[in-house]
């Protein structure tokens, strides 16, 4: 890559890598952490800007600027599109819809909602945070947006987020979601295993089950679950979000058989590696961990929050007709390998 290349936050960490400058920094940086080149394979195709996310706080904007300014001889530059894939929205394609999304706050679940609300839809926002609730909905102030602060496994805030929603409900994301930490059966406690699966299958089930009967009435509704890759294998998180994710599955394909011929579509989305910076408990096992690491490095590139939009709203929308019963990997071809 020549010399002259103007390096911006929206580069790809791949452009960066290549550049002669640019390149140096980002090794330089990455020794400083203990970090090697080869950590960031996964996420070459990526703006160096979806580092910040990616962290989980490690690394703040400051840095990522100083590295721009530092490639650039002290000057920051006029920023560029960003490369490869760009998010395009369908205007009105949820024109006169609401639909429920979870984990509505952040992530996939905020990337998700946005999408439907400027796509038209009107959006039931729900999340355990108020506060970044409001900030999403602040953030998007022309959209319709509902927010919900509540917990999806508890009966008295599923059905506060039903009544938010109104009479209609045309479709539902059921994206909130937790990590596990890791941990092999003979080591995962009552605590991991209950919160996990709680807030991964039961919370789903139960949103699911409370606006189903709305869809019945309409005789059309689209329910898109996301489970993961660890839904499709055993070699990709810890036992409790593994059998979660299955669990997943498994109502998505039974709802998807039950709820077919009432007009009612059921599919999933199963991301894989997503550069959406959602932690993990504090403890992770070191057994667990040491086991999946080798299969962990195969993940062939991570997805932004809003590539993983992009699958769920296609299934959510009516671009997704005589679709039901589907589990969409959304991996980047890692389910392939």
């Amino acid at each position: 890559m020549s010399e002259n290349k103007v390096l911006t936050a929206n580069s790809t960490i791949g452009e960066w890598l290549e550049h002669p400058v640019g390149g140096d920094i980002v090794r330089g940086f990455l020794a400083q952490s203990g970090a090697s080149e080869e950590s960031l394979a996964p996420v070459k195709g990526l703006p160096l800007q979806q580092l910040v996310a990616l962290s989980q706080g490690q690394l703040p904007q400051a840095a990522i600027d100083g590295m721009v300014m530092q490639a650039n001889g002290g000057v920051m530059p006029a920023d560029d599109a960003p490369t490869g894939w760009v998010e395009t929205a369908t205007p009105g394609r949820f024109s006169g819809k609401t639909v429920i999304v979870t984990g509505a706050a952040s992530g996939i679940g905020r990337a998700t909602a946005s999408r439907i609300a400027r796509e038209g839809g009107r959006v039931v926002a729900v999340d355990i945070s108020a506060d970044k609730l409001t900030e999403f909905a602040g953030s998007l102030p022309e959209a319709q947006i509902v927010t919900v602060a509540g917990d999806i496994t508890k009966q008295d805030d599923i059905d506060a987020i039903v009544a938010a929603a109104g009479e209609r409900i045309d479709a539902l994301a059921n994206v909130a979601g937790i990590n596990d930490d890791f941990s092999p059966l003979h080591e995962t406690s009552d605590a991991m295993w209950d919160r996990v699966i709680g807030i991964n299958l039961t919370g789903s089930f139960k949103l699911s089950r409370a606006v189903l009967p709305a869809m019945i009435a309409a005789g059309a509704g689209s329910i898109v679950n996301v489970t993961s890759e660890a839904g499709l294998r055993g070699s990709a998180s810890g036992n409790a979000y593994t059998t979660s994710k299955h669990g997943v599955i498994g109502m998505t394909k039974s709802a998807a058989v039950m709820y077919g011929p009432a007009g009612i579509r059921v599919n999933a989305v199963a991301p894989g590696g997503v550069a959406t910076g959602i932690p993990f408990p504090p403890h992770v096992s070191e057994a667990g961990q040491a086991r999946l690491q080798p299969f962990q490095a195969q993940i062939p590139t991570l997805a932004t929050a809003e590539q993983l939009a992009a699958s769920i709203t296609f299934l959510l929308s009516d671009d997704g007709v005589n679709i039901n019963g589907a589990i969409l990997a959304s991996d980047g071809g890692w389910s392939a390998q």
